[in-house]
């Protein structure tokens, strides 16, 4: 299957795929901290109709996102901005897709999503509510859930990669797209 995963330097999620076999891309705006042979750095909306069957999209949460909601008043073109990649992203020519990113106002301005997974549920003794909209696949089925219940990503300290640490997949859940959507 040929898998496309915008929005990701990381490769966390492509990595995943394409140890089960399949054909999977990483694309962003920025390199890949991982092998870059199978990333593509550029617009992923130069991109999307490349003949992919799934498209996992992480897009960036910045101007989206409700924890930043005190700024909200101060962001109006951005948000809009970020509304549209995500409609464009969402109306892809791809079958089957997921968009992820944490509680947001995607749910408000688009559509409810129509899954939110927690860490702890794939492995990872966290909390961090995410949110999956997903067109043509089941939601995650749990893989194994632990103990803990830590914020370490809602209390990490300023820095300047601060915004990438908390970006990045957990490997729990990134295993689960790679298993069962693949």
């Amino acid at each position: 299957m040929r898998v496309l995963v915008a929005c990701e330097y990381s490769a966390r999620v492509r990595d995943a795929f394409r140890a089960r076999g399949h054909d999977a891309w990483s694309c962003d705006l920025l390199p890949c901290e991982a092998d870059p042979a199978w990333h593509i750095q550029a617009d992923v909306l130069d991109v999307l109709g490349q003949g992919w069957d799934l498209m996992i999209a992480h897009p960036p949460c910045t101007h989206l996102a409700v924890s930043g909601a005190r700024w909200f008043k101060d962001k109006l073109q951005e948000q809009q901005e970020a509304l549209e990649f995500v409609r464009a992203l969402m109306s892809a020519p791809i079958p089957r897709w997921c968009i992820e990113n944490p509680v947001s106002i995607i749910s408000s301005r688009i559509r409810k999503p129509d899954q939110i997974v927690q860490p702890w549920q794939f492995g990872h003794g966290e909390v961090k509510a995410t949110c999956f909209w997903l067109n043509g696949l089941l939601p995650l089925r749990p893989t194994s859930i632990v103990e803990g219940r830590e914020a370490r990503v809602h209390k990490m300290p300023p820095s300047p990669d601060r915004w990438k640490e908390r970006s990045r997949t957990y490997q729990g859940i990134a295993n689960a797209m790679a298993s069962q959507w693949g």
